[in-house]
């Protein structure tokens, strides 16, 4: 009998459920209590398609917190670690929080749609909760909740393309992480420059739930000529590309970590004049040292089948560190991995192995991003 799952009312799905499953999704994962689409039926189409072409992406379980109204800007700076103080309306920031103990719980794309209009694009938490509790204790006049918006992306080297046939001219001179709002034939949308891929795109925030099937339907016409079709967030070119992963590389209820041990140091602006939330603890941190640092590493042997649970990476039978994630790497023809390495282990030590379980592999310390 064929493995199904039962889509029940606990579990949310986007506005577009449907254009996926007529599409021909064959997997599904859940993130932000909402389906999210895991894979069309050819992975490895879908790889190739990022790499070299463009792929449509449902991503609405992507979702908002949005934080409104005149404290609005009081408690999006209070939550994050880094410094918002020249941040435009219109432009996007990469903006880590932590909790008091200095532990990251999510590392949201901060959009400034107004001084007094915040949205925050999260990874998988329930981070809403977190700062309509702390704007609750502090005082603040705003309100804290999640609207109606729904992101889907076009990733690859042709979605500059397409985003020019759909939108305009104006798209290319679209820095990085900026973004626009836009009627498109009268479908609502916030369109962006950017996406969970380095091989470029753009998120298209949609702003009716109704009209899901639509603007699907839409970008898939037009996507055509550049061989266009539907995928999902790129589990191997992530790990190609270093990026970080909030749920895989970290999170706080199974193997918690800190900025610095993540590689986001440079976001944590401790000399800022205003206050944030964890900035003690991150000091104490920076005082008593950075105990590991995220790495990448090559696994030796056969090609390891993707794994997103964590695995123990050992040197002389002893833990050392923890692989994150590890698969395999079509354009590089290995396994390879992510994990958080203690610091006393340098580089260059040969005798790292990682238990995969039914078997024990020797690993070696690679740069981020793997060349």
């Amino acid at each position: 009998m064929p493995f199904q799952i039962h889509v029940g009312p606990n579990i949310r799905k986007s506005p577009y459920f449907d254009a996926t499953v007529a599409d021909g999704v064959r997997s599904f994962s859940v993130y932000n209590h909402m389906y999210i689409p895991g894979n069309f039926g050819d992975p490895e189409g879908e790889y190739r398609r990022l790499l070299n072409g463009v792929a449509m992406w449902d991503v609405g379980a992507q979702r908002q917190v949005e934080i409104a109204g005149p404290d609005a800007e009081v408690l999006v700076r209070y939550l994050t670690t880094r410094d918002l103080s020249r941040t435009r309306a219109g432009q996007g920031r990469y903006v880590p929080i932590c909790n008091h103990d200095g532990i990251l719980i999510n590392d949201p794309v901060l959009l400034k749609l107004s001084p007094t209009r915040y949205w925050l694009s999260i990874a998988d938490s329930d981070i809403a909760l977190w700062a309509e509790g702390i704007a609750r204790e502090r005082g603040l006049d705003l309100r804290v909740f999640e609207p109606d918006v729904s992101p889907m992306a076009i990733q690859g080297p042709k979605a500059r393309d397409l985003a020019r046939d759909l939108f305009g001219d104006w798209i290319l001179d679209l820095k990085h992480f900026w973004f626009r709002e836009v009627e498109f034939d009268g479908i609502p949308l916030v369109v962006a420059r950017s996406g969970w891929s380095k091989q470029g795109g753009f998120e298209l925030y949609l702003m009716d739930g109704t009209r899901g099937s639509e603007l699907w339907g839409r970008v898939k016409r037009a996507g055509r000529a550049y061989g266009i079709g539907p995928g999902a967030p790129n589990d191997q070119e992530r790990l190609e590309s270093g990026l970080l992963s909030y749920g895989a590389d970290a999170r706080y209820q199974q193997f918690p970590a800190n900025p610095f041990e993540l590689g986001l140091g440079a976001m944590v602006n401790l000399d800022r004049p205003d206050e944030f939330v964890g900035r003690a603890a991150l000091r104490q941190i920076l005082e008593r040292g950075v105990r590991r640092r995220r790495v990448g590493l090559f696994i030796d042997g056969e090609p390891v089948a993707s794994n997103g649970h964590p695995l123990d990476l050992t040197l002389a039978g002893e833990a050392v560190g923890v692989v994150c994630e590890v698969g395999f790497s079509p354009r590089l023809r290995r396994s390879i991995a992510i994990a958080l390495l203690d610091n006393a282990v340098g580089d260059d030590e040969a005798g790292l192995s990682v238990d995969l379980g039914h078997d024990r592999r020797r690993a070696s310390v690679a740069r981020l991003p793997f060349a």
